[in-house]
């Protein structure tokens, strides 16, 4: 009975919708089009009724019944105060997904056979577990859920696993620009110190024990903390003894809340640069945190005003900056609201020569929709818009489900999301201009940019209130000068005799004896790069041959993609763009870079040297050594201070985009025939980032000449 009540509410949902839409386009055809229709009234929303009830050890369960697919979904969600997690950062994400890799009495494989045994699904998280599977396997899902939830393992080898996966995440987007900018905006709206502040780090992951993740989940892992949303082809009768059966002996307990000042806005415009270098776009945002709660009396109308500045394909930011401009791709906004802090942000990614011109540009907007009122037609529509939007967020049994927890968890109105439309039908101009007087705060805002500072910087200090760029690192801490002066004694000389000896294991005669034995070398190297598709790979191929011949060749399967060759007097780039020679500076750098052992013949070839200092690289201390070839072309170059070995090339190459930093990452030096080559390389052009690893070193094979032709 419950089922066909169900159906038959969901059924005039549909159908209010459908004549809706007949009856507006029907008279379509009636209406004098030069005419603008006055908006209606908006239409009333019959949620239908949301069953609940609470376990005795405080757990709420609500469900939601919807019976077009035999599937349900349980997903929990834990009511818990944000805190600071300090020096281990990072370690309640991982405590969530440790969860899910295995219960006492289910390893991680057999937890995970039984999953899909049953086509089921299940995720966790530090805030809640997600199961869903076809109805007639709930009884067995809820076994294996409640199983993760009250009996998680939390095996060392597990936690290992993550936490290795975890910083191998976090290497990847140390060179994101997306989440430096992330970090840099959360780290200045919230400062280093607030749970929305604090920046995961492999620094802070290092920290992380087994024991931290056992205790979060001790201390806030608790029923009378959560919330349990059932969306499916079931009904309150069927769900409720299983949920006591398989939840009601999970212990309530005590869970700790945690209080943190608000955060501050920076009171007057500052500007924040991240350097990327070789960058030749940057990512922008003007930024400030917002008091702004879900439920709020202003949320709705905010809302709207977020929609017409920056909320879509046809807001203010987008139409300025990408249709009247071409800056970007794309520029929007947002208005988070949190029950603790919001924050607002306004962004765009842009080539590096507009970046000040696209950051004008939204300040333009800012100040206009503060200083003058929207059009009626322009609020008309995006009203229209938003009423579309949640009309069919309705159709998702998901979302029905939500709005109980959010009401529940928030303390909103029982009729809150019944109301919605009617109160977004009463949003007004006056109160747009309103919420855009108290929101949007151009003159008060961060403005950050993480870009190529050589480029950028400079253009953007008219922006800060006192006219002058803050620079940060990637976690949103302020730059500090890495390079510090080298040991009393130390010079360039010595740290490239240091090198050759750590490769070649001689010197001098005896190198030059050593070097007239090897008649050519076939590096072979597998090689990956962000957003190729999966089973793709490539493959790089780098001949070099006594006394100064060279080629490289990249292939996919058989198939060469290009090649660079140099045959000792000419040189030719080929690629499918078509073939182009070698000529002047470019010319005599392909002569030096085909030289074997060309760092013992600086002094003889004319190259200047200049020992700069020193500088971390990858946690180690390097020696930077300032190259400048007979050509002109500079190159720093980074000597590990132990090993002698070189680590980090930092140079520029020209591209169609322009000058670009190119930065080699050398590592992982193994011996081949008396010579230690580096295996490993992270080669860094502008936004593309290949990692090569080397397969296979060949000495004295006896290469042809043509190979090089």
């Amino acid at each position: 009975m419950n089922r066909l009540k169900n159906r038959n509410k969901m059924k005039k949902i549909t159908a209010l919708f459908a004549a809706t839409l007949l009856v507006a386009s029907a008279s379509a055809q009636k209406l004098d089009r030069s005419i603008k229709p006055k908006p209606g009234p908006a239409p009333e929303i019959n949620l239908g009724e949301i069953e609940s009830f609470e376990l005795e050890n405080g757990l709420k369960v609500f469900v939601v019944e919807n019976h077009k697919v035999p599937r349900v979904a349980y997903s929990i969600v834990l009511d818990v105060d944000p805190f600071a997690e300090g020096e281990a950062k990072g370690y309640t994400d991982v405590a969530g997904e440790l969860m899910g890799r295995g219960t006492t009495s289910r390893a991680k494989d057999k937890l995970d056979a039984e999953v899909d045994f049953i086509g089921a699904t299940l995720s966790t998280s530090s805030s809640g577990v997600y199961a869903a599977s076809l109805t007639k396997h709930q009884d067995k899902l809820l076994g294996i859920m409640s199983d993760v939830v009250l009996n998680p393992a939390f095996k060392q080898e597990e936690f290992d696993k993550i936490i290795t996966q975890t910083k191998s995440g976090l290497q990847t987007s140390k060179d994101d620009p997306d989440a430096i900018a992330s970090n840099v905006v959360s780290a200045l709206n919230f400062g280093k110190d607030h749970p929305y502040g604090e920046i995961t780090t492999e620094g802070t992951v290092d920290n992380i024990t087994l024991d931290m993740c056992k205790k979060y989940y001790q201390t806030y892992f608790k029923p009378n903390v959560a919330y349990m949303a059932v969306v499916g082809d079931v009904t309150v009768k069927e769900v409720k003894p299983m949920i006591e059966k398989y939840f009601g002996s999970w212990a309530k307990g005590d869970v700790p809340k945690a209080d943190y000042p608000l955060p501050k806005g920076p009171g007057k415009t500052r500007v924040a640069v991240v350097n990327k270098p070789g960058a030749v776009q940057s990512v922008i945002n003007v930024t400030y945190p917002v008091d702004l709660k879900p439920g709020a009396d202003d949320a709705i109308k905010a809302q709207v005003l977020n929609t017409i500045l920056g909320g879509g394909f046809t807001s203010r930011l987008f139409m300025n900056l990408r249709e009247k401009h071409g800056f970007t791709y794309g520029s929007y906004s947002s208005l988070k609201k949190d029950e603790i802090m919001g924050q607002f942000s306004a962004y765009a990614k842009v080539r590096n020569e507009v970046t000040d011109s696209s950051v004008t540009e939204i300040m333009r907007e800012l100040n206009r929709i503060r200083d003058e009122k929207v059009a009626q037609e322009e609020l008309d529509g995006i009203k229209s818009y938003l009423t579309g939007n949640f009309a069919m967020s309705l159709e998702s049994p998901q979302t029905i489900a939500k709005f109980a927890v959010n009401i529940e968890r928030y303390g909103l109105p029982k009729d809150y999301y019944q109301n919605y439309l009617k109160n977004l039908s009463a949003v007004s101009v006056d109160d747009v201009q309103a919420m855009a007087k108290k929101y949007i705060r151009p003159d008060e805002a961060f403005i950050t940019a993480v870009g190529n500072k050589d480029e950028i910087a400079d253009n953007l200090a008219k922006f800060s209130a006192n006219n002058e760029v803050e620079f940060y690192d990637i976690y949103g801490d302020v730059y500090k000068e890495s390079m510090r002066p080298a040991p009393e004694g130390v010079t360039a000389k010595s740290v490239i005799d240091k090198y050759v000896f750590a490769v070649y294991g001689s010197s001098g005669s005896d190198l030059e004896k050593k070097l007239k034995k090897i008649k050519d070398v076939k590096h072979t190297m597998s090689a990956s790069m962000a957003g190729m598709p999966e089973g793709m790979s490539i493959t790089i191929e780098r001949y070099t041959k006594a006394p100064n011949k060279m080629a490289t060749y990249v292939k996919m399967g058989e198939n060469i993609l290009q090649k660079e060759l140099f045959n000792g007097t000419e040189g030719r780039s080929i690629s499918q763009q078509g073939t182009q020679k070698l000529e002047g500076k470019d010319l005599e750098e392909a002569k030096y870079e085909a030289m074997m052992a060309l760092e013992s013949k600086y002094d003889d070839l004319g190259f200047k040297l200049e020992l700069k200092g020193m500088e971390k690289v990858e946690g180690n201390d390097a020696y930077v050594i300032e190259v400048t070839s007979p050509t002109g072309k500079v190159t720093s170059e980074y000597y590990d201070a132990t090993s002698g070995y070189k680590v980090k090339s930092v140079g520029t190459e020209e591209s169609p985009m322009g000058s670009m930093t190119v930065t080699s990452l050398m590592s992982d030096y193994k011996t081949v025939e008396g010579i230690n080559y580096p295996h490993k390389l992270l080669v860094e052009q502008g936004p593309q980032k290949i990692d090569m690893t080397v397969t296979s070193i060949e000495v004295n094979t006896k290469l042809k000449d043509d190979l090089f032709e």
